[in-house]
C-alpha cells in the first residue's frame, strides 16, 4: 500500500504529530479541520459559522494539494461543541458539498482543540 503524507501551507500547520492528509493511491484521508486562519494561526471570530466556513477552506485547500475537490469527498464527520449549532453548520457545509453530498455523521463532543465550536474531517476516493 502508498501511503503518502499531503501537506500545504495554505491550511493550518498540524496541532499535533499528525498529517493534514494521508493519501493511499485511492483513498485521502483528511484529518479535522478547525477554524484556525493559516494566515494568523488562530481561531477565526464571528462564531460557529465564521469557524465552519473556515474548516471547509482549509479541507478544500487540502484536497487541492491533494490534487482533489469536494466532489471526491465520500465520507464526512462534523463534531460540534454543542448540537445547537447543527443547523448553522449544516447551512455552511451545503455550500461546499455540491448536489451529491458525502456521506455524513455529525456528533457533539465535550470540547476541540483551542476552543473550537467545530471542527470537520473527511475521506476522499480518487
Amino acid at each position: 500500500m502508498v501511503k503518502q503524507s499531503v501537506h500545504t501551507d495554505e491550511a493550518p500547520a498540524a496541532l499535533g504529530p499528525y498529517s493534514q492528509a494521508v493519501d493511499t493511491g485511492d483513498l485521502v484521508f483528511l484529518s479535522g479541520q478547525v477554524g484556525i486562519d493559516p494566515a494568523v494561526g488562530s481561531i477565526v471570530d464571528g462564531g460557529v459559522a465564521a469557524q465552519a466556513h473556515q474548516a471547509m477552506r482549509n479541507l478544500t485547500v487540502v484536497l487541492a494539494a491533494a490534487g482533489l475537490s469536494f466532489s471526491s469527498v465520500v465520507k464526512t464527520t462534523i463534531y460540534l461543541a454543542s448540537m445547537d449549532d447543527f443547523k448553522a453548520v449544516n447551512d455552511v457545509y451545503g455550500e461546499y458539498v455540491g448536489d451529491t453530498p458525502p456521506v455524513r455523521a455529525t456528533v457533539a463532543v465535550a470540547g476541540l482543540p483551542l476552543g473550537a465550536l467545530v471542527e470537520i474531517d473527511a475521506i476522499a476516493r480518487r
